[in-house]
């Protein structure tokens, strides 16, 4: 830990045209101003629980050491926990749906995890369906100044924490195939393939039978082309020079892309 107060980071899918950023903003605030909070997204797909894990396992290693949570949790309310985990490089607050996992794998792996279920820990009243503002901020901004997280409720065994289904990611013969982790704002596809599955590939590929060049920069195919590459969590990505790859495959996260060359 590097000291106090810490920063606090958050990931919603609350969007902004309501209050609900503010809301957990203001109870930061009230409980620990002096903490600065960064905020990564609030326009993760309404549920898309495999996508606001994506954007935080590719977020958190570049923040300042702090609590980082994330909110997106369409269970909330019911017997889905809320829990704080542990990790070498930061603490995370949130749903126990998988949300969390990537992120604190991210930051060197769960080394602790609690339940929030101290009633001192928690707002005045918790809402039902809220509980970003009720349960998660609250928590965080105790950590944030400092309190152990074993004062917000019972350990949890790590090895219990829900985790998402591991993503298709093969290798095949002159190619591969793997799943769609995300699609970002400017249409790029990411996969769930480690980029090193790209060595050794030729300069010209075939994605789901479209041409592509395999580059290291959207510049090295040509513009409304198909490129191939290495992106910058280190994954294998698929780009059009000046437009966007997602339209041109015709998919989106969870669906299956294949690679080969001609």
């Amino acid at each position: 830990m590097n000291g106090s107060p810490l920063c606090v980071s958050l990931t919603t899918d609350y969007g902004l045209a309501d209050g609900f950023v503010a809301a957990c903003h203001g109870v930061l605030a009230r409980l620990a101003p002096a903490v600065r909070v960064i905020d990564v997204s609030h326009l993760i797909p309404p549920a898309d629980v495999r996508r606001g894990a994506a954007v935080l396992a590719q977020t958190v290693p570049y923040l300042p050491w702090g609590v980082h949570v994330a909110v997106v949790d369409p269970g909330v309310g019911t017997a889905r926990r809320g829990v704080a985990l542990a990790a070498p490089g930061g603490l995370l607050v949130g749903p126990d749906n998988g949300l969390l996992i990537a992120a604190a794998e991210a930051l060197g792996g769960v080394t602790a995890a609690v339940e929030l279920t101290n009633p001192e820990w928690l707002g005045p009243s918790v809402s039902r369906t809220f509980h970003g503002r009720d349960v998660f901020a609250p928590v965080a901004a105790r950590l944030a100044l400092g309190a152990p997280p074993a004062g917000a409720g019972p350990a949890v065994d790590p090895g219990a924490l829900v985790r998402l289904p591991e993503p298709v990611v093969r290798a095949e013969p002159g190619g591969l195939r793997a799943e769609v982790l995300t699609v970002d704002h400017f249409g790029n596809v990411q996969l769930a393939a480690p980029g090193a599955l790209l060595d050794g590939l030729p300069s010209r590929l075939l994605v789901n039978g479209h041409e592509a060049v395999h580059g290291r920069t959207f510049g090295d195919a040509e513009p409304g082309t198909l490129v191939v590459y290495v992106d910058s969590a280190a994954r294998v990505a698929v780009a059009v020079n000046t437009g966007r790859a997602a339209d041109t495959l015709h998919t989106a996260p969870g669906d299956v892309v294949t690679i080969t060359h001609p």
